[in-house]
């Protein structure tokens, strides 16, 4: 699609649909679970082999059907976690009773660095997805990008656990949006971090 189908520098809010079916959130899922066996697999060589020529096959069922970013339905179906975009780290947020976003969020064993601990650059994603969440739903700014974000690892943020997320908005200044965000298990806080969000201009990148 061209930038001037989609003003805001083409970042626009997706389009809701229902394309995929009603299967498409358990094909999501089981690409997830996909990931995690490869990343934790120790299986005899011919397991590996007959893994690999059915997901080639597999592989070779969808290509036909690739799309771009404004037609598949990753990331705009609205009915399922993370609109079923496979990119995000499971989470889920709500705006609380204080003005701010509060939640969970849950990495997998696909998202793990080393010693139990998550890759800590996956770390730095969840808090960047959640902070543009917070950019835009408590400011209603519809185009907006990450201007920085500076992450404070404090503790080894656990794989295969459900932790606590939180953020806001902490000042605001012209197109500019400061937000922070802390992530929690239980009276542990394993990080931390504030960013800097920047509303767009008409028809920029």
């Amino acid at each position: 699609m061209t930038a001037a189908l989609h003003p805001g520098g083409g970042f626009n809010p997706p389009v809701p649909t229902g394309r995929g079916g009603p299967d498409y959130g358990r094909f999501i899922d089981a690409v997830r679970d996909l990931q995690d066996h490869a990343r934790a697999v120790d299986a005899p060589d011919d397991v590996i082999t007959e893994a690999a020529d059915l997901l080639e096959r597999a592989s070779a069922l969808l290509e036909p059907y690739d799309a771009d970013e404004w037609t598949t339905p990753s990331g705009r179906r609205t009915d399922l976690p993370m609109r079923g975009n496979i990119l995000s780290i499971p989470n889920e947020t709500q705006i609380g009773d204080d003005g701010r976003l509060r939640g969970w969020a849950r990495f997998r064993r696909y998202h793990l660095g080393r010693n139990g601990a998550v890759h800590g650059g996956l770390i730095a994603h969840l808090f960047d997805s959640v902070l543009g969440k917070t950019s835009f739903v408590l400011t209603g700014g519809p185009y907006q990008r990450t201007a920085y974000l500076h992450v404070n690892y404090r503790k080894i943020v656990p794989i295969e656990t459900e932790l606590q997320v939180e953020a806001g908005v902490v000042r605001t200044e012209g197109r500019k949006i400061y937000v922070d965000i802390r992530l929690r298990d239980g009276d542990d806080l394993l990080a931390d971090g504030e960013g800097l969000f920047v509303l767009l201009k008409p028809g920029q990148p």
